[in-house]
């Protein structure tokens, strides 16, 4: 898939970050997660993310990411796969390079490890990033590396294959200037954690699809999120913000590292168990899973 293929993919539906399977030693577990991949392929995603946040990619080693997007690609049957990259320049690199051999269609490069930096520094990492390879990158802008508008715009410029930009900050009026700015030059995704709660306010900004980590255990419902969101429904939208969403964030927001545990303890309670997360993240206790249980009965 090319770069501009790749955009008008992504901004064509809702996307997803699938969770990464592991066994009670903690090795990827390559079976569960094709069936998981294959399973999640039928209920309509635009996108899916290989080896992303909520695929833990923190706690992948480099030579497990490809293994994961050759795993994805072979049971994600037409729908497209991006994998995570990033750490420092040389290591983003590398581990780009290694997904597009390993058949990802696209790239999306997370913040650098530790290192807060100025502007000239996360241009001069991004840029070297997307001319690593020749497939699509979409850049996620959160923690230490959050671009200006002016930045965004100069990558846009020198990397014809940056073709996305992703928000994980939350700043709005930024969001807005940076839209404005580019306008369709690139697709723009929103990327806050359980970002159902704030995708009417980036609808609004021009910020029109989102990755849904709940679509890991409830696709339908995240399905018809969406769409009443798109089709401004709003009796739809507030329903299930308020019986299924607001109730998640709460639950979610206990522990630090919920926003990962918790969509496998969803799996787990469905009956798809993709085993434990890796540390340092920890699961929900049993209590905490009795919780989850039940606010996803109430959402039916």
């Amino acid at each position: 898939m090319n770069p501009n293929e790749l955009k008008k993919a992504v901004g064509s539906g809702l996307l997803s970050f699938p969770v990464t399977h592991f066994g009670p030693d903690l090795t990827f577990d390559e079976a569960q997660y094709r069936t998981h991949i294959e399973w999640l392929a039928g209920y309509g995603a635009a996108v899916l993310f290989a080896a992303g946040g909520t695929g833990e990619f923190f706690s992948l080693n480099p030579a497990e990411v490809p293994q994961v997007v050759r795993a994805a690609k072979a049971s994600a049957g037409n729908t497209p796969i991006i994998s995570g990259t990033g750490y420092g320049t040389s290591l983003a690199i590398d581990i780009a390079q290694a997904a597009e051999k390993a058949g990802a269609d696209g790239l999306l490069l997370l913040p650098p490890y530790l290192m807060f930096a100025e502007q000239a520094g996360l241009i001069a990492h991004v840029k070297a990033v997307c001319q690593s390879v020749g497939i699509g990158v979409i850049v996620y802008n959160r923690d230490n590396a959050v671009l200006s508008a002016d930045s965004i715009a100069r990558l846009a410029d020198d990397c014809p294959n940056l073709i996305g930009y992703k928000d994980g900050v939350g700043d709005v009026d930024k969001v807005i200037e940076i839209t404005t700015t580019l306008k369709d030059r690139l697709v723009y995704v929103g990327g806050m954690p359980t970002h159902e709660v704030y995708a009417q306010a980036y609808f609004a900004a021009g910020v029109t699809t989102y990755s849904s980590a709940v679509f890991n255990f409830v696709p339908t419902l995240a399905q018809r999120f969406y769409t009443a969101l798109r089709t401004q429904d709003q009796a739809t939208v507030d329903h299930i913000l308020k019986t299924f969403f607001f109730p998640l964030v709460a639950l979610r927001n206990r522990k630090k590292g919920y926003a990962v545990s918790i969509i496998k303890a969803g799996l787990r309670i469905l009956g798809r168990d993709p085993g434990p997360v890796r540390p340092p993240l920890t699961d929900l206790t049993t209590e905490e899973m009795a919780a989850l249980e039940k606010i996803i009965a109430a959402a039916g």
